[in-house]
């Protein structure tokens, strides 16, 4: 028999076809097509990949003109779909025509069914031809498994995958084209809004709001030291919100030098196994060791396609009992992480944890084969490992902990302790580096006992705000909340930044983010909601598992957004507005003091820049500070009456400065003194285009002289030089420091605690 194969990538096509050939395939490559072909058990095979989606949906070209075709009239019009790259079409459809059996080997989701089913109807092949290979890993036995036992393909969780494409379009194209309009932004200025995208936006929106608006309220607590160990107890009314009712309290209790413990108990607690990964719980925690969503992704995607790990998208977090762990184990043994797989392997018992989410399409996340870290590098091993360790400490054992708990009495007034010491590390061994270290040992003490106090203090705080949204925490939320798929929400943040509705690390929202996502709320029928989203998705949902069908679906999301149509159409001059005056809020940077007119935020193919609108009478121009986010105020220049910025930069409290970096306002923030090397230039903290901080001569590139500078932290001029090696010194809070790492002092200074130690160890050797 002839047989096609098609998958959805390149290294799919190459994997798949080495693992069945057992790598004797040959491939050719015809007007930019490649076709690798190979014989295996009496059949001939040819695999084509695709490109992702082939054909594209999209509406006719005459909806394309925004200013002829009013957005409401894209609420019910027609969608076709174009073929994308007809080259490869074309190769397929002469394979498949001389082929008897068709076999779909794109990704197992809604998405890749309905690249695979569109495809195959779009070269319109008798489909009782056609069969599916179904697998969660591209390793050897799950790909001869799949390809054993092939099915029919599942047309409901196409259908699914299509009504989802077809609602988002219309969604996106009317309510972009609305507010875009209505604004006055179009062209490659225009505002997108999606029905994902908006309620994600106000997630933001609201917590930034909220963080603004927070007063924070002081309380006070009482804290105590006691015995050798000076272990801290906390009073137990913490905290006080009136500072006299706990100085009263300190005030009674001040002039005692000893407690009595009047409870004292330790027990042996178990600490469970954390769930395997879903999609979701992997994002969560590459971005914790800096690897955002979506680089996690892309490179989830490299790993499953090389044969490394199983299928990135999914939503199970519970193995099923077809998947031998013990195998999983045994590949693990040709990686860096031979010792801990024969650790775990030598369990009497394995048995892994399970998590709330369990369905049958794909497993959780796990290592398919072992790696190296001398051949495997950089983010893309750093995502390897945490998969690997996540894997291996749910199939661990669990960890002991002993936890303490003891109460000591001055005075009437009770101070609480704890104490926690990890016994047995189980699955923490392996996840240890993920983890934060809260080891805090108690002494052994009897009830009754009387301990020394230390010192008894009154420690002033504040409230503070929540914390802002990271990419990890907001797909956390959007899971919650069903925004999006588990293959989408990385996109759906992506287009935040790249629409400029958010800047930074944590996603601090922009004016027109801002502007949009309140004009939305009053105007928008409810599109901020996520109840609204969440109902879509579990529309598409039930197409998938038969209890809806695509067109029922499709029909009801088309009513609703013609509901919402006509609610922003009513509501167009106000919408525009508002997103006016936040457009020129967020570009309008001040005055020119040269000509007048408004300096604002201008755009260059060499990267933005700040600039006078009176350009090219007044040719004003100010490079932005790199690497950071940038807040507009409305103060000036004390020294040259230029416009302010607030600068916001990660591990560096925010600064005002004056937005000519010449300015001598900020020339004395950052020189640091005379370059030693050239005796010429200063030495300046700059930075680089990513953001980091170093410290470098104002005479480059004549002189070349740099510094490394820590990456958090405030630094400040110490106003003179290193008496041993002449390089600027600088104040590091209350330390104060030469820049120079290779600085003879330093050297110095790192022996000199070795020489100490072993001068007061001596009389007792």
């Amino acid at each position: 028999m002839r047989k096609l194969i098609i998958t959805e990538k390149a290294n799919a096509a190459r994997r798949i076809s080495t693992i069945l050939s057992d790598g004797k395939s040959q491939s050719t490559t015809t007007g930019g097509v490649t076709v690798i072909s190979f014989s295996s058990g009496g059949d001939d095979y040819s695999v084509v990949s695709l490109r992702g989606h082939i054909i594209e949906l999209d509406y006719p070209k005459e909806y394309n003109d925004w200013s002829a075709i009013a957005p409401e009239d894209l609420v019910y019009a027609p969608q076709v779909k174009t073929v994308r790259v007809k080259s490869i079409l074309n190769s397929i459809k002469s394979i498949a025509a001389e082929s008897d059996e068709i076999i779909i080997a794109t990704d197992y989701d809604r998405e890749g069914e309905l690249i695979g089913m569109e495809t195959v109807k779009s070269i319109d092949v008798d489909m009782s031809k056609v069969k599916r290979a179904k697998f969660s890993a591209l390793t050897k036995g799950e790909v001869e498994n799949a390809f054993r036992n092939l099915t029919e393909p599942d047309e409901r969780l196409a259908d699914a995958a299509e009504a989802r494409q077809i609602v988002d379009l219309s969604w996106g194209a009317v309510l972009t084209r609305l507010i875009s309009l209505s604004s006055g932004q179009v062209g490659n200025n225009f505002m997108s809004v999606g029905r994902v995208q908006s309620p994600t936006l106000k997630l933001l929106v609201d917590r930034h709001e909220e963080i603004e608006n927070f007063v924070p309220v002081p309380y006070w607590n009482i804290v105590g030291k006691f015995g050798i160990l000076a272990f801290k107890g906390d009073h137990e009314n913490n905290p006080f919100w009136k500072k006299e009712e706990a100085e009263a309290i300190l005030q009674t209790i001040s002039g005692q030098t000893s407690g009595t413990v009047v409870s004292y108990d330790s027990e042996i607690k178990e600490e469970y196994r954390p769930a395997p990964f879903d999609t979701t719980m992997m994002q969560v925690e590459a971005n914790k060791i800096g690897i955002p969503p979506t680089t996690a992704m892309k490179l989830a995607e490299d790993l499953y396609t090389g044969g490394y790990i199983s299928y990135p998208r999914t939503e199970n977090t519970e193995y099923p009992k077809s998947l031998n762990l013990r195998s999983v184990l045994e590949k693990l043994k040709d990686s860096d992480f031979k010792n801990e797989a024969s650790e775990v392997l030598a369990q009497e018992k394995i048995y892994p944890s399970k998590g709330k989410r369990s369905t049958t399409d794909h497993p959780p996340i796990y290592p398919t084969a072992g790696a190296t870290s001398d051949k495997m590098k950089g983010d893309k091993w750093k995502l390897y490992e945490l998969i690997v360790r996540r894997f291996l400490a749910t199939v661990a054992t669990n960890a002991k902990a002993e936890v303490t708990k003891c109460v000591i009495e001055v005075s009437g007034e009770k101070f609480l302790s704890d104490g926690y010491v990890l016994k047995e590390p189980g699955w923490k061994k392996y996840y240890k580096k993920y983890l934060p270290s809260n080891d805090n040992k108690l002494p052994l003490l009897k009830v009754g006992e009387e301990v020394d106090i230390r010192s008894l203090s009154l420690v002033e705080s504040e409230t503070k705000p929540p914390y802002r949204y990271n990419q990890g925490s907001l797909i956390q939320e959007m899971d919650r909340l069903q925004l999006g798929t588990k293959s989408t929400r990385h996109d759906i943040i992506g287009k935040l930044f790249s629409r400029n509705y958010v800047q930074g690390n944590y996603m601090i929202p922009t004016p027109s983010g801002i502007a949009l996502t309140r004009s939305l709320e009053k105007h928008g029928g409810g599109i901020t909601e996520p109840n609204m989203t969440a109902k879509l998705e579990s529309d598409m949902l039930s197409i998938s598992e038969g209890e809806r069908t695509l067109d029922s679906v499709v029909k009801e999301s088309q009513d609703m957004l013609h509901d919402v149509a006509v609610k922003i159409t009513e509501a167009s001059e106000a919408i525009g507005k508002e997103i006016k005056d936040a457009l020129h809020s967020q570009q309008h940077i001040g005055i020119c003091p040269s000509c007048g007119n408004n300096m604002s935020v201008k755009r260059s193919k060499n990267g933005n820049f700040i600039g006078c609108d009176g350009y090219p009478d007044c040719k004003r121009a100010y490079p932005l500070p790199r690497g950071a986010l940038i807040q507009t105020t409305d103060t000036k220049c004390e020294v040259c009456g230029l416009p302010q910025l607030k600068i916001i930069r990660k591990g560096n409290p925010p600064s005002i400065q004056c937005i000519d970096p010449k300015c001598t306002s900020n020339v004395s923030k950052t020189d640091l003194g005379l370059c030693p090397t050239c005796k010429n230039g200063h030495i300046r903290i700059m930075y680089s285009k990513a953001g980091r901080r170093f410290a470098g001569c104002s005479s480059w590139p004549n002189c070349t002289q740099t510094y490394p500078l820590r990456p958090r932290g405030l630094i400040t001029p110490a106003g003179k030089a290193c008496a041993m090696c002449g390089a600027p010194m600088v104040n590091l809070g209350t330390l104060e420091e030469c820049i120079n790492p290779d600085c003879p002092g330093k050297k110095k200074a790192s022996h000199a605690p070795k020489t100490a130690a072993k001068k007061k160890a001596a009389p007792t050797e």
